[in-house]
C-alpha cells in the first residue's frame, strides 16, 4: 500500500534527501519549507503522515503540530531535532506528536520510525472506519430515554422531521446534538441524501470560508486546485452547523445570505450557484447572549432559531442514566468482543449519583472503560473510573456545588468551571491529552480546541 508523507524544513537539502529515502519504500514524498506551506498542502492532498522540524521561520514545530492535531487527528507527526535538544522532543510527545528522530538521523531508524508511524495510522483510520458504520446503525437507536425532557426532545423530532425549518439544537457538550441532528435526517424527507456536519469551533477562521463556499484553483496561496465547499456536498441533503456560536462574524454574514437567498459563492469565483440545503445548527453557548455582546448577529440568530429544540443535560434525566448505561454496554461489549448482561446495584448506584459534567458522551466512553477492565459479564462498581466516586452525590465535582447567589458573568463561571475540570484530567493524567480528554469524556479534537479557547498550557503544567 502507497501511502503520502509530508517532509516539513526549511533546509532545501534535507528535504531532498528524506526524499530520496523515502520514495524507495512506495511513498509519495510532498516537502514544503515551513508550517504555513505545510498547511496548504495538507488542505490540498490526502497526506498519511507529516515529518517536521522542530525550528523553523514562522509557523514552527510545535505550532505546526498543534494545527495538525486540530484539523487532522489522524495523521501522526514525527518530529525532527537535534541531539541537544531531546527536551524539545519530549514535549513534543506529551503534546500529540508520533515520535522524533534526531540530526543526524540514520536512514535505517528513520525507515523504522515511519513503518511504525503509517502502520499507527492506518490502524486508526480502520478503527475510526469501523466506529462510523457502527455509528451509523446506532445513532437512531441511541436515541435511548423515556424521561419526560427527553420525550419532549423525540416529540420535536417526529414533528419537524418532514419539515425543511431551520433547526437549532441547543445544550450542553455532550448532549446529543450531532446524534439528534442525524435523526431527522434519517427519518425525514432528505434520508437518502448527504448529511454533511461541520465543527465551526474547529476550522480556523481563515479557512471557513473557503471550508463552507469552497474556492476556486488560484484564489488564494495556497489554492492549487478547485475545491467543493460544505453548501455544495449537502446540496438536496441535510447541512449540520456544530459549534454555530463559534463562527467569526464576517462568516455569519454569508451563512445569512445563504440562508435566505439560498446561494452561494465560492471564493475567488464571481458566479453563484444555487443549492439546496436543509440546515440544523448547534450550539452549546447561549446565543441570546452572544447577540446582546455583539459577537453574534442577531438576524442570523432568528434566521436559525425556527425550530428550536433544547437537549437536557443528563443530570437532568436521572432515570436515563440505567437505559442509557445498559444500550451503551450492549452495543460496545459485542464490538468489544465481551458478553456484557448488566451492571451491579452499585454500579448503577455510583452512576445515578454522578453529576456527568460530559453528559452523553461521558457516560459512553465510562462505560466503554468498564468493558475493557470488567472481568466478568456484570460491570461491577470497581470496574467504574475512580472519578466517579471521589464526587458528592448528585455532583460531578465539588466545584458544582452552588454556591451563595449568582454569578455575575455565567459565561465566565462556565469556563472556570470547564477550566478546572480541564486542568484536574490533566494532572490525573500526567499531562497526557488523550488520556485527559477521555477522563472528561470528549474527544482528543475537543480537547484541543478548549485548550486554545481557555489558554491553558500543558507544559506550564505538567514540569
Amino acid at each position: 500500500m502507497s501511502h503520502n508523507v509530508l517532509v516539513v524544513d526549511d533546509e532545501p537539502k534535507l528535504c531532498d534527501l528524506l526524499s530520496s529515502a523515502l520514495s524507495q519504500n512506495e511513498i509519495e514524498v510532498y516537502t514544503a519549507g515551513n508550517g504555513l506551506q505545510a498547511l496548504a498542502i495538507l488542505e490540498q492532498e490526502a497526506i498519511d503522515l507529516v515529518i517536521s522540524d522542530w525550528r523553523m521561520p514562522g509557523m514552527d514545530g510545535p505550532q505546526l503540530l498543534a494545527e495538525v492535531k486540530l484539523r487532522y487527528p489522524h495523521v501522526p507527526v514525527i518530529v525532527m531535532t537535534a541531539y541537544s535538544t531531546v527536551k524539545n522532543a519530549v514535549q513534543s510527545m506529551r503534546n500529540g506528536a508520533y515520535d522524533y528522530i534526531s540530526k543526524p538521523f540514520d536512514i535505517d531508524e528513520l525507515d523504522i520510525t515511519v513503518s511504525k508511524a503509517l502502520q499507527f495510522r492506518d490502524i486508526l483510520c480502520d478503527n475510526a472506519r469501523m466506529r462510523a458504520e457502527l455509528d451509523e446503525h446506532q445513532h437512531i437507536d441511541s436515541l435511548v430515554g423515556d424521561s419526560a425532557s427527553f420525550r419532549r426532545v423525540l416529540q420535536a423530532i417526529d414533528s419537524v422531521r418532514e419539515s425543511n425549518a431551520t433547526i437549532l439544537l441547543t445544550g450542553e457538550s455532550g448532549t446529543g446534538k450531532e446524534m439528534v441532528a442525524r435523526a431527522i435526517h434519517k427519518h425525514g424527507s432528505r434520508a437518502d441524501k448527504p448529511f454533511v456536519a461541520v465543527n465551526c469551533a474547529a476550522i480556523p477562521e481563515g479557512l471557513l470560508e473557503s471550508e463552507m463556499f469552497g474556492h476556486r484553483k488560484g484564489a488564494f496561496t495556497g489554492a492549487v486546485a478547485d475545491r467543493v465547499g460544505r453548501f455544495m456536498q449537502a446540496d438536496k441533503g441535510t447541512l449540520f452547523l456544530d459549534e454555530v456560536g463559534d463562527m467569526p462574524l464576517a462568516l455569519q454574514a454569508k451563512i445569512l445570505r445563504a440562508l435566505q437567498e439560498r446561494v452561494i459563492e465560492p471564493v475567488g469565483d464571481p458566479r453563484e450557484r444555487k443549492v439546496d440545503v436543509r440546515v440544523i445548527a448547534a450550539t452549546n453557548k447561549n446565543l441570546l447572549q452572544a447577540v446582546a455582546n455583539k459577537e453574534f448577529r442577531e438576524d442570523l440568530y432568528y434566521r436559525l432559531n425556527v425550530f428550536p429544540i433544547p437537549l437536557p443535560a443528563l443530570r437532568e434525566r436521572v432515570e436515563d442514566i440505567t437505559p442509557l448505561a445498559r444500550h451503551f454496554a450492549h452495543n460496545l461489549g459485542a464490538t468489544a468482543g465481551k458478553r456484557i448482561s448488566g451492571f451491579s446495584p452499585g454500579a448503577l448506584q455510583a452512576m445515578a449519583r454522578y453529576h456527568w459534567p460530559g453528559n452523553i458522551r461521558e457516560l459512553q466512553n465510562c462505560v466503554e472503560r468498564a468493558i475493557i477492565v470488567a472481568t466478568s459479564s456484570t460491570i461491577q462498581d470497581s470496574d467504574l473510573p475512580p472519578y466517579l466516586f471521589s464526587a458528592q452525590p448528585g455532583q460531578g465535582s465539588a466545584l458544582l456545588a452552588p454556591g451563595p447567589g449568582v454569578p455575575p458573568d455565567l459565561e465566565a463561571a462556565l469556563a472556570e468551571v470547564e477550566k478546572a475540570y480541564i486542568l484536574s484530567a490533566l494532572q490525573q493524567a500526567n499531562g497526557v491529552q488523550a488520556a485527559a480528554a477521555q477522563l472528561i469524556g470528549i474527544s482528543e479534537r475537543s480537547f484541543w480546541y478548549r485548550l486554545k479557547k481557555l489558554d491553558i498550557h500543558v507544559d506550564k503544567i505538567v514540569r
